[in-house]
């Protein structure tokens, strides 16, 4: 539609870390190294075998998806419990001598603690998130159960019906097997057989889980997705393109994409009454195409 020399789609980045064993806390396999690794990502994302292949062997020589999560969530909570009883250590000994600041830091990680000795992830622990200090204490911890998981479920069958304990976790089902043999075929040839890659709905729920959405920009020198976190101003979302947006924002066009692509072109939109003029207050949403009017 905009005869643009160059787009850009959004960008969400999947790190490839080698499987977690049994004892990882206490320095097995990989151990520390893929803690490590962990402790630097926004979200974990857990690839569970249900497929069943006599010919593939499992490394517990049983395919039993629940189990596998229980392993590797169990080696997490392990490393945060260690985490966190150090944590509070240190500050009980802040905390006795009236310091108010670890008073509340400690009565947070004490909330944490609670959580994993009752066998939740940190993730699960009753806490104000809306609270300032909170949230500091929580980010200082840096722990790995905080991290919001998601599950793809590597299935030989998307028919195939899920125990209720993997159903009612947040996930997706694949069939990588399918996936490989999408990757060796052409677009054209995909659309001509009705196929779909579960790729798109597992980026889409990657974004959902990160909090995260998309507007657009176009043009013909160029068509570009941003991405922003969910609840954004109109103005928070312009810094993605430049920082200064925030300051000089005077307001902006915005509209659905699908409907710009309906009326081809932004001109026609606006002729149809389709575009909105938004002010400062304005919270963007999914999709939506954008022109930002800045000041000097």
């Amino acid at each position: 539609m905009s005869k643009t020399q160059k787009i850009v789609p959004a960008v969400v980045e999947f790190v490839d870390i080698a499987g977690l064993v049994k004892g990882a806390s206490e320095g097995e396999g990989l151990g520390n190294k893929f803690l490590a690794n962990i402790r630097e990502v926004d979200a974990i994302l857990q690839v569970v075998r249900v497929f069943k292949n006599d010919t593939i062997i499992h490394v517990h020589n049983e395919i039993n998806p629940a189990e596998d999560i229980g392993v590797i969530e169990t080696e997490l909570a392990l490393a945060d419990f260690e985490t966190v009883n150090k944590r509070i250590d240190r500050l009980s000994r802040d905390a006795k001598r009236g310091d108010k600041e670890s008073i509340a830091k400690l009565a947070v990680a004490e909330k944490i603690k609670v959580a994993l000795e009752s066998g939740k992830l940190a993730n699960e622990a009753e806490l104000d998130m809306k609270d300032e200090m909170t949230k500091v204490a929580v980010a200082e911890l840096s722990l790995l159960t905080i991290k919001p998981f998601l599950y793809v479920y590597n299935v030989s069958d998307l028919d195939e019906k899920l125990a209720p304990e993997l159903e009612s976790k947040l996930h997706v089902k694949i069939d990588i097997k399918i996936e490989e043999e999408l990757e060796q075929m052409t677009k054209e040839e995909i659309k001509e057989l009705g196929l779909k890659t579960g790729l798109d709905e597992l980026i889409k729920k990657s974004y959902e889980l990160l909090g995260l959405i998309t507007f657009l920009t176009t043009g013909e020198k160029e068509t570009r997705a941003w991405t922003i976190k969910k609840g954004s101003t109109a103005p928070e979302a312009g810094t993605a393109i430049h920082n200064d947006f925030k300051n000089k924002f005077i307001c902006a066009d915005v509209i659905a994409w699908d409907e710009l692509i309906e009326y081809g072109s932004m001109s026609k939109a606006k002729e149809a009454g389709k575009v909105k003029q938004v002010g400062k207050d304005y919270i963007m949403q999914d999709g939506e195409v954008v022109e930002f009017k800045i000041g000097g």
